[in-house]
C-alpha cells in the first residue's frame, strides 16, 4: 500500500475491522499519531508516523490482504470478460494492483482471498503446499456414503491421468455435502461429482487453510485480514 495513506485505511488493514466498525471503535478509543490524539479518520499518515491505538503500536501497512464473500455472477480474475470482476467490488484506489489467491467460478460463492503480495498468494495456490479448501456443496440428486467413500479415496476425473488426492467429505443431508480438498484442479469439485453421475447446483467456499469466511460479511462485502490471519500463509508454511 502506498504512502501517504488515510488513517482509517491503515487501521482497517491492521485490525480487520470494517470502516463502520472502525468509526464506532474510534469514538470510544481515540487513536494517537505521533503522540497526538487524532479525531480526523481521513487524515493522511506517512511511513515514518507512529500510530498507537488501544495500547498497540502499528507499523507500516505494506501489502494489502483482503477477504471477500464473493457473490454469484462475478468472476475472480481481472481479465477481459463479459462478466464483472469481484475485485472491482473493492472501493479502494489501489484495486488495480490486486489479484485473487485462488479462483471461484462465476456461479460459485464464498471466500476469496485477495492481495497484491505474489509470494503470499503462491503459498495458497501452489500444489506443493496442499492447502485445505472447504466447500459447502448442493447437489441435484441424493448422495450416499458410498459416493463419499469414492471421493475420500480419490477419483479419476475425465481427461485426467491421475486420481484426485484423498479428501474429507461429510454428508449434511442427502443433497448437501461439506467437502475439503487439498488441490485446485480446474472446476475440480463440479467434476468430482460429475464423475459420480451427479450435478453441483450450488458451490460455496467456507474456508481456506485456517482462515474461515467471516460470517458478518454479506455477499459482495469485504474486509482486510487481521495480522493473525495474514500470518497463516506467511513464512515457510
Amino acid at each position: 500500500m502506498k504512502y501517504p495513506i488515510r488513517l482509517d485505511k491503515f487501521l482497517a488493514h491492521h485490525t480487520g475491522l470494517s470502516r463502520s466498525q472502525l468509526r464506532k471503535a474510534l469514538r470510544e478509543q481515540p487513536v494517537q499519531v505521533n503522540g497526538d490524539v487524532v479525531k480526523d479518520q481521513g487524515m493522511h499518515i506517512h511511513r515514518e508516523d507512529k500510530v498507537v491505538w488501544m495500547g498497540d503500536e502499528f507499523g507500516e501497512a505494506g501489502f494489502s490482504y483482503i477477504m471477500m464473500n464473493k457473490p454469484a455472477g462475478y468472476v475472480s480474475t481481472d481479465d477481459a470478460s463479459e462478466h464483472p470482476s469481484a475485485i472491482y467490488l473493492i472501493d479502494e484506489p489501489f484495486v488495480e494492483r490486486l489479484h485473487c489467491a485462488g479462483r471461484l467460478d462465476l456461479d460459485s460463492t464464498g471466500m476469496l482471498l485477495i492481495t497484491d503480495d505474489g509470494s503470499w498468494s503462491h503459498r495458497i495456490t501452489s500444489p506443493k503446499h496442499q492447502k485445505a479448501k472447504v466447500y459447502e456443496v448442493t447437489l441435484a440428486d441424493p448422495v450416499t456414503e458410498d459416493h463419499l467413500d469414492q471421493l475420500r479415496k480419490g477419483i479419476l476425473l475425465r481427461n485426467e491421468e491421475t486420481e484426485t488426492l484423498p479428501c474429507e467429505a461429510t454428508l449434511l443431508d442427502e443433497q448437501h455435502v461439506r467437502l475439503t480438498i487439498y488441490e485446485g484442479r480446474y472446476h475440480q469439485v463440479k467434476r468430482m461429482f460429475a464423475a459420480l453421475g451427479n450435478k453441483v447446483e450450488a458451490l460455496h467456499r467456507a474456508q481456506i487453510g485456517d482462515i474461515i469466511l467471516d460470517e458478518d460479511l454479506e455477499p459482495g462485502e469485504w474486509r482486510y485480514l487481521t495480522d493473525e490471519e495474514v500470518a497463516v500463509f506467511s513464512g515457510n508454511t
